[in-house]
């Protein structure tokens, strides 16, 4: 599926009794085939952009934030506005999107064929012969009739991995997928994601702690750095050799 996401002066803010966090997005753009890798000290709010990058968490009020794929155009910021607010999100959600969890997240009552084949039965896209593909790929052929209880941690993650490509979505988002893996397992599960995220026509986006894993890869960077800022802690997105 061809792709593009657009986002321009963004902020996301959360806050409660101790202190207030906002998020800044001054700037980024998607299109399909890009493999992107997002780094940042711990708290600088990378789960944050990827929750708001998938349409699981409201932006604040201003800013631009535009999905294109499939043909159509979407104003994923009105989604969040008015009185039926992100009502509709999650079903562009599961369509435009797949996810891969640290965890793996995988359903243990279901075989490893029938967790990957789960995003195709959600969203109408029957194609058994693209889940055939990816269980090639991947090498988890051979495991197709075993449960996740069976599998040793990186084979979960690749499961997830196929499962979360398996409905052909625009965008892939992917937060810390390797940090339960040894380097060796993590430097392979990481080039699978990447390789088959982008043959399927995909923009993917790595979060990962990880910089020397990202590094070792051919993928555009984007970093969270703190910002300074009266009353609140806030993060800004920047691009790694942008002016």
């Amino acid at each position: 599926m061809d792709g593009r996401l657009d986002l321009r002066n963004v902020t996301v803010s959360v806050s409660d009794a101790e202190r207030r966090f906002a998020l800044e997005v001054a700037g980024l753009q998607l299109a399909a085939g890009d493999a992107v890798g997002l780094s940042g000290p711990s708290g600088t709010g990378k789960t944050m952009l990827l929750e708001l990058l998938g349409l699981l968490r409201r932006p604040d009020p201003g800013g631009s934030f535009r999905i294109r794929a499939g043909g159509t155009e979407l104003d994923a910021a009105r989604l969040w506005t008015g009185r039926h607010a992100g009502r509709d999100a999650p079903g562009h959600r599961g369509r435009l999107f797949g996810f891969v969890p640290q965890s793996g997240g995988l359903l243990h009552f279901l075989t490893v064929r029938e967790n990957i084949a789960l995003g195709q039965r959600l969203t109408g896209r029957a194609d058994p012969g693209w889940i055939s593909t990816l269980e090639d790929r991947l090498g988890l052929a051979p495991l197709a009739r075993q449960l996740p209880r069976a599998l040793s941690i990186g084979q979960r993650q690749r499961v997830a991995i196929a499962r979360a490509l398996a409905h052909r979505p625009a965008f892939v988002i992917a937060d810390e997928p390797t940090a339960a893996l040894d380097p060796e397992n993590a430097r392979t599960a990481m080039g699978l994601l990447i390789a088959a995220a982008t043959e399927g026509g995909a923009a993917v986006v790595i979060s990962s702690h990880d910089s020397a894993l990202l590094d070792s890869f051919a993928l555009r960077r984007l970093d969270l750095a703190p910002a300074g800022g009266a009353g609140a802690v806030s993060s800004r997105l920047g691009e790694r050799g942008a002016a």
